[in-house]
């Protein structure tokens, strides 16, 4: 536009000014004829008559000796500005000689040739140029005009096409957010425009279904496996049970009490398995409700103070009397009673094990923290996943599911799970676990 506008310009003044260069070339020519044929009375009569014919018009004249004195002409005096050496000279002149007005005389702009007779007598022949100077403001102004307009609109376009980006950028962000939060069904949203950002939308749901019936199949073929193999492995279970009630030599009893417990460790895994996948599945949600979350800490202390007595560690509970929240109870519960059963063994005799929950900021923590030896930083994220297990745990019961089961119920209620260190610097650290959550208002 800035172009077109300038070009425009350059064009059009280019070309008035042109056609009064010609002109001046023109009336230099038949003024020359004339001194040629007539002498120097033949121009002076020449020009005379001009002006006689035409005293407004656009031409201008100045014939003079070398004095300076005036022999013919409609301007008083000769110009002041200096002469280019190609012989043009643009100055400014009041009304000519002849121009009669009632107003005050204006100086207006000329352009002139001026040449050197014979006799120091010097000959200035010119055009007012005030038509084609006001053609070239008015022209300036348009493009000025047209320059501050088309620089609005394209801050204007900017800012809505950045906008709009901004908009459709943060769609997709938030869609990211809430996938990342366990909800595959999400989408991004699409306004059938076709432009590339419905196109990258497209594609994206394409890859996001795909994902989901990946994962879909997964799960249901690792919930079937699960499923199929509880059954015979509860008639397992049963059939050794009564195995062991008869009557058996000593070491064959011995043998069919650790094939029980093994058996009874499969089905605690495979339980986990399920309850995990139900869990990941959202379909709990719908038992969500309100209700007093120190309450619930309480019967977890209150459960599990013997146990922890018999094993000379200290439980302790520090919680308000009331702390409410939306949530699950059930598996909130659940999740508790994971982090008390595996700091209950980490934690050496005569340690200490915190339960607490607390508000702080808006957000609700349950927190269980204990004065075992920790886990390393790198760890953290890694014992979370699925039959991970520390080389020192091996050696203990379990099946590397607790902590997965506890970051499910918390990814389920929208909360966090921060593992860090209970007495950082510590030569035992201990480990401190907080699933913090939004509250519930009232």
């Amino acid at each position: 536009m800035a172009f077109l506008l300038g070009f425009n310009y350059w064009s059009t003044a280019g070309y008035m000014a042109r056609q009064t260069d010609a002109t001046i070339h023109a009336e230099i020519r038949g003024l020359a004829e004339q001194y040629r044929r007539r002498g120097l009375a033949g121009l002076t009569a020449v020009i005379a008559e001009r002006l006689r014919r035409d005293p407004g018009g656009a031409a201008l004249y100045l014939l003079v000796d070398g004095t300076g004195q005036r022999l013919v002409g409609n301007l008083n005096r000769w110009p002041p500005d200096s002469v280019a050496p190609t012989g043009w000279i643009n100055f400014r002149v009041s009304d000519p000689i002849g121009v009669g007005s009632s107003e005050p005389a204006r100086a207006m702009a000329a352009r002139a040739m001026v040449f050197r007779l014979h006799g120091d007598l010097r000959l200035l022949v010119g055009r007012d140029v005030r038509e084609l100077t006001a053609v070239r403001n008015l022209m300036l102004d348009a493009l000025w005009s047209g320059l501050t307009i088309t620089a609005a609109l394209a801050l204007l376009g900017g800012w809505l096409i950045s906008a709009s980006v901004v908009r459709r950028l943060e769609a997709v962000n938030q869609v990211s957010r809430e996938i990342m939060e366990g909800d595959l069904s999400r989408r991004v949203p699409t306004d059938a425009s076709g432009d590339e950002f419905d196109q990258l939308a497209a594609n994206l749901n394409r890859m996001l279904a795909r994902i989901e019936q990946l994962m879909t199949s997964v799960r249901e073929v690792s919930n079937n496996i699960a499923h199929d193999l509880r059954t015979p492995l509860t008639r397992l279970r049963a059939k050794l049970e009564l195995l062991v009630q008869d009557q058996l030599p000593p070491g064959a009893r011995a043998e069919a009490e650790e094939a029980v417990a093994d058996a009874e460790e499969l089905l605690a895994t495979f339980n986990a398995l399920l309850r995990i996948a139900r869990i990941e599945s959202g379909s709990r949600r719908a038992a969500f409700s309100r209700f007093n979350l120190a309450d619930s800490a309480r019967d977890l202390a209150e459960l599990y103070e013997p146990l922890a007595a018999e094993r000379e560690q200290r439980l302790e509970i520090q919680a308000p009397a009331e702390l409410w929240l939306v949530g699950d109870r059930d598996l909130l519960f659940q999740a508790g009673a994971n982090l008390v059963d595996n700091a209950m063994k980490y934690t050496p005799a005569g340690g200490l094990i915190l339960l607490s929950a607390s508000e702080q900021g808006g957000s609700v923590r349950l927190t269980v923290a204990d004065s075992g030896p920790g886990i390393a930083p790198e760890w953290r994220e890694k014992v979370c996943e699925r039959f991970f297990r520390l080389d020192d745990s091996r050696s203990s019961p379990g099946s590397g599911l607790g902590l997965s089961l506890v970051r499910a119920v918390a990814e389920l209620h929208g909360a966090t799970l921060i593992l860090s260190d209970n007495t950082p610097g510590g030569n035992a650290p201990g480990l401190k676990v907080s699933i913090v959550m939004a509250t519930a208002a009232g």
